[in-house]
C-alpha cells in the first residue's frame, strides 16, 4: 500500500508538472502570437506600438486589444518613456475591427458574450488612450477606418499623411459609427460629423487635417525623421511634442484639390444634416439636388445627388441609430458616450436587427457588390420609438467597459479633441463677435483675425487657410473691412 501511495504521489506530482508546463507553453505561445500581431518598440524616450497584421490591414482582434491595453498601461506608469506613439505596418494604420469574427460569435448564444467582450475591451482601450498622462501621437500613414480611427481619435496629436484615409463606414455593414465617434464627430465644425457618420465617406489626409479629424499633416517620407525626433525628446511636454511635429508640416500646394466640404457644398451640407430625422435630411437633400435654392451651382446639385445615392444604399436602421447617437453624443462626455455606444453594440450583437450580420456577411465575408438585404428595407418602416427602446435603454445587466483600475475611480476628464488642431469654427465666431477670452474691444479685419487665430495656435501652419475659408462662407465685411458674422 505504501508503494502504491508513493506511486500515486509521484504520478500526481508529474501530472502537476505536466499541467504547469502545458500552461507555460500555452502562455508562451500566446505571447509569441501577440508579438506577431503587434510589435512593441522602446527607443530612447519613445514607446511605440506597431500594429502588425498587414494582410488584414491591421484589423483589430481581441488578443491585440488585450495585449495593447496591458502594454499601454505599463508605459504610461513608467518613468522611463516620454512619449507614446502608434503606427501600423503596411497600407493601414488599422482598417477597423475584425467584425467578421464578432458577427460569428454573436450568432450563437453560447459565444455571444465573446462578441460583446470584444467591444468592452475595444472601447475601454479607446478611453484609456484618451486619458494618458504622457503625450500620445497616432501616425495615420494609411487607412484609419472604424476601430483604427478609435485608436487615433483619443490622441492629442493625430498625424495624417498623403497616404491617409479616414472613415467611419459602419452604416455600410449594418452597424453604427462607434469607438467614440458619437463624441468626436459631433464636435467637428457644423454638421460635417453627422454627414461623415451617416454616409461613411472617407476623407484624405489633407482633408482630414483641414476638417479637424487630424491635428497635423506631414509627407509620408518624413515619418521616419519624425520618429527619430520623438525618440530624441527627453521628458517632453505636450507643447514640445506639438512643436516637433509642426516642424515636419507640409504646406498646401497650388495643385492640391480644394478641401471637399467647403464653400457652397458646406452650406448645403449644414442645412441638410442639421435636420432632426433621417427622412428630413433626405427631403432637404432632394431640394438641393433639384437646385431649388437661388444660385445653386452644379457642384452642389451633384453633391446632393451623390449623397442621396449613398444614403439609399445604407442600412435604414443603422442610419437612424447613428443620427440619434451623434445627437446624444454632443451633450455627453467621452466616458458617457462610450458607455452609450457599448450598449448599442451589445444590442446589435443580441439580435436587435439582422442588418449587422447581413451587412458583414455580404460586404466583408462574401465581398458582394450588391447592396445587402436590409430589414426593414426603408426608412419609413424603421420606427424611431422602437430604435430608442432597442438600442438606447440599457438593462440592469448592461455590459461595462474594461478599464484599468485607476480609471474605475474618479479621475480627470480627457483633454479637448481639438486642442492641437486647426481652430474650430465656433472659436473663430467668438473672435469675430468679440466673445472670445482673448478678444479686445474692437471689431477685426480679416488680417487681424488671421493674426489672432495664429497667435492662439502658436503660429500653427494651415490656420490662415482655415480662417479664409470660414470668413468667405460665414462673414461679411463693412466698408472699412471689419468683419461681421452672418447668422
Amino acid at each position: 500500500m505504501q508503494f502504491l501511495s508513493r506511486m500515486s504521489s509521484r504520478t500526481l506530482t508529474a501530472a502537476r508538472r505536466t499541467n504547469i508546463l502545458t500552461r507555460h507553453m500555452a502562455s508562451a505561445s500566446a505571447c509569441i502570437h501577440l508579438l506577431q500581431l503587434i510589435q512593441f518598440e522602446e527607443n530612447l524616450a519613445m514607446r511605440r506600438y506597431i500594429l502588425n497584421r498587414p494582410l488584414k490591414l491591421n484589423a483589430l482582434n481581441t488578443p491585440m486589444l488585450t495585449g495593447l491595453a496591458s502594454k499601454i498601461e505599463q508605459w504610461n506608469q513608467s518613468d522611463l518613456g516620454g512619449v507614446i506613439v502608434g503606427t501600423g505596418a503596411g497600407k493601414a494604420f488599422a482598417a477597423g475591427g475584425d467584425v467578421a469574427g464578432v458577427v460569428q460569435d454573436a450568432a450563437n448564444t453560447a459565444t455571444r458574450s465573446k462578441a460583446i467582450d470584444f467591444f468592452q475591451r475595444e472601447y475601454g482601450l479607446d478611453y484609456t488612450l484618451a486619458t494618458l498622462s504622457k503625450p500620445y501621437v497616432a501616425i495615420m500613414d494609411g487607412l484609419a477606418f472604424g476601430g483604427g480611427f478609435g485608436l487615433a481619435a483619443p490622441a492629442p496629436f493625430r498625424v495624417a499623411t498623403e497616404k491617409c484615409s479616414i472613415a467611419m463606414p459602419e452604416t455600410k455593414i449594418g452597424f453604427f459609427p462607434d469607438v467614440g465617434a458619437s463624441y468626436y464627430l459631433s464636435r467637428l465644425d457644423g454638421e460635417i460629423g453627422t454627414y461623415l457618420a451617416l454616409t461613411g465617406t472617407a476623407l484624405s489626409g489633407r482633408a482630414a487635417f483641414e476638417h479637424g479629424l487630424a491635428t497635423h499633416y506631414i509627407p509620408s517620407a518624413r515619418v521616419p525623421m519624425l520618429l527619430e525626433s520623438l525618440a530624441a525628446a527627453e521628458k517632453p511636454t505636450f507643447n514640445q511634442i506639438n512643436d516637433t511635429i509642426e516642424e515636419f508640416h507640409f504646406e498646401r500646394q497650388p495643385t492640391d484639390p480644394v478641401a471637399p466640404l467647403t464653400g457652397a457644398i458646406r452650406r448645403a451640407l449644414d442645412d441638410a444634416f442639421s435636420k432632426t430625422t433621417v427622412e428630413e435630411i433626405m427631403t432637404a437633400l432632394a431640394g438641393h439636388a433639384k437646385g431649388q435654392e437661388e444660385k445653386v451651382g452644379a457642384d452642389v446639385v451633384q453633391w446632393a445627388k451623390d449623397t442621396i445615392s449613398m444614403l439609399e444604399d445604407r442600412s435604414p436602421t443603422s442610419l437612424k441609430v447613428a443620427l440619434i447617437a451623434i445627437r446624444k453624443g454632443k451633450t455627453l462626455n467621452l466616458l458617457e458616450t462610450l458607455d452609450m455606444e457599448l450598449n448599442i453594440a451589445a444590442a446589435f450583437c443580441s439580435g436587435a436587427t439582422p442588418d449587422f450580420a447581413n451587412g458583414v456577411t455580404a460586404v466583408i465575408v462574401e465581398k458582394s457588390k450588391q447592396i445587402p438585404t436590409w430589414s426593414p428595407a426603408s426608412l419609413e418602416r424603421v420606427d424611431k420609438a422602437n430604435v430608442e427602446a432597442s438600442f438606447f435603454k440599457p438593462g440592469k445587466d448592461a455590459p461595462q467597459l474594461v478599464l484599468p483600475e485607476a480609471l474605475q475611480k474618479v479621475h480627470g476628464s480627457p483633454a479637448s479633441f481639438s486642442r492641437y488642431g486647426l481652430p474650430m469654427e465656433e472659436e473663430l465666431q467668438a473672435l469675430v463677435e468679440g466673445r472670445h477670452t482673448s478678444s479686445g474691444s474692437g471689431a477685426l479685419t480679416l488680417k487681424e483675425l488671421i493674426g489672432k487665430a495664429e497667435d492662439l495656435r502658436g503660429g500653427k501652419r494651415g490656420v490662415a487657410d482655415k480662417v479664409r475659408e470660414v470668413v468667405d462662407r460665414r462673414c461679411a465685411a463693412d466698408k472699412d473691412g471689419y468683419l461681421q458674422w452672418k447668422h
